[in-house]
């Protein structure tokens, strides 16, 4: 990082730009999905494809970036990401369903490694500025996933392509680039730092620590991509019309960006994030429970309080990669277990939904479902949110 406060201002700010970008690449599939399915003449497994093998790349390829990270620095794996993420992004806007595949596995491949890098390059560079740094990037995060859902479909409507506009999120992805090679210096990696260390057999995977945290990230992801996947669909079989159930699934995700901001500073309060921690599952719980069995004039109510409490679930998940690990490798490994684990995880849950769905006829199994990963939710919030660092024989 640069010498000096602006040196260090310029740095976070670019953390910032990277972040806006981490989640277009979700987001700006399914707003023009069906034109997609249409245009390409591809069967409904195929184009399910497009938006689950992204999630997948989340966990499977999250475990090998702290290993990337120790060859060639955060800042050069980063970089390097980014320009893989440009190009995946840029693929979308070929009209063939296998480049547009590869497309979006380059993409996720390259945020998966991103996610687990810069929680490693916090930690080193701004251990001082936690709350501040990751109230911001999740901050970045919500406001690009927003604009990613919200605009692909009117830039589809006025360049008549449906295949460009999903590309078009290349270009903010180059200027993250370019500002990102001009903030930051791409130095080669720090040899490791003299004294003791703690015991490496196992990395996190050994620790109970990092199982609780692990759970935690899991569950939590659960809840979310529950309410992306499946919220809208019961909303319209409880009665709503098209219309309003996105307006109600969006004000959901809207109400994610103070609270992701919010959570970090909350997190500081008091010796541990147990509390904290704790009521936010609550939250986003309640919400999802409220907006799948309340009455239906309230569901704009519980949407907000299901987005306040994911959007600060989302956000201190970071703030405990940082705060339960020594230095910037034991971070990055953590939540490299962490993400790989836990969006796996986070991937079966809507699955698991969709296949009571269709056994049972309707979603009222879902209750016992959220209420299940709110549960082990709440139990992990406990274990992960205690003031332990991994190795500690926590």
């Amino acid at each position: 990082m640069s010498g000096g406060p602006a040196g260090r201002l310029a740095a976070g700010l670019a953390i910032v730009l990277v972040a806006f970008n981490l989640r277009p690449l979700f987001a700006s599939v399914a707003p023009v999905l069906p034109e997609l399915v249409a245009g390409l003449a591809i069967s409904p497994a195929a184009a399910s494809l497009l938006t689950t093998a992204p999630v997948l790349c989340l966990g499977l390829f999250a475990p090998a970036a702290p290993g990337l990270a120790l060859r060639f620095g955060f800042e050069r794996l980063l970089l390097g990401c980014l320009a893989a993420l440009a190009l995946g992004t840029a693929l979308r806007g070929v009209a063939s369903f296998p480049v547009l595949l590869a497309g979006v596995v380059i993409g996720g491949i390259a945020v998966a490694t991103m996610n687990v890098a810069i929680t490693g390059l916090v930690k080193r560079d701004f251990a001082d500025r936690v709350a501040l740094v990751t109230g911001s990037y999740s901050l970045a995060l919500c406001v690009g996933a927003a604009l990613a859902a919200g605009l692909t479909a009117p830039l589809a409507a006025a360049t008549g392509s449906f295949s460009l506009a999903p590309a078009a999120w290349a270009l903010p992805v180059l200027v993250a680039a370019c500002m990102w090679a001009w903030a930051v210096p791409l130095r080669r990696p720090a040899a490791p730092a003299p004294g003791p260390r703690p015991p490496a057999a196992g990395g996190p995977w050994r620790d109970p620590l990092a199982w609780q945290v692990t759970l935690f990230t899991g569950t939590q992801s659960a809840l979310a991509y529950i309410v992306f996947g499946w919220l809208a669909p019961i909303l319209r079989e409880r009665g709503l019309d098209p219309a309003a159930a996105g307006l109600v699934t969006s004000l959901s995700i809207l109400a994610q960006a103070p609270a992701s901001f919010c959570a970090p500073w909350l997190a500081t309060i008091g010796r541990d994030q147990r509390a904290v921690s704790m009521a936010l599952v609550a939250l986003a719980t309640v919400g999802l429970v409220g907006l799948i069995a309340a009455p239906l004039a309230a569901a704009p109510v519980w949407a907000v309080v299901q987005g306040l409490g994911q959007g600060g679930l989302f956000s201190l998940t970071m703030v405990l990669y940082i705060r339960r690990t020594r230095d910037p490798a034991s971070a990055a490994g953590l939540a490299g277990m962490a993400q790989g684990v836990g969006y796996l995880m986070a991937g079966a849950a809507p699955f698991a939904l969709g296949l009571l769905r269709s056994s049972t006829g309707g979603f009222g199994a879902a209750l016992p479902l959220v209420a299940g990963i709110g549960a082990a939710c709440l139990a992990a919030a406990w274990g992960a949110g205690r003031d332990r660092q991994l190795g500690t024989g926590a």
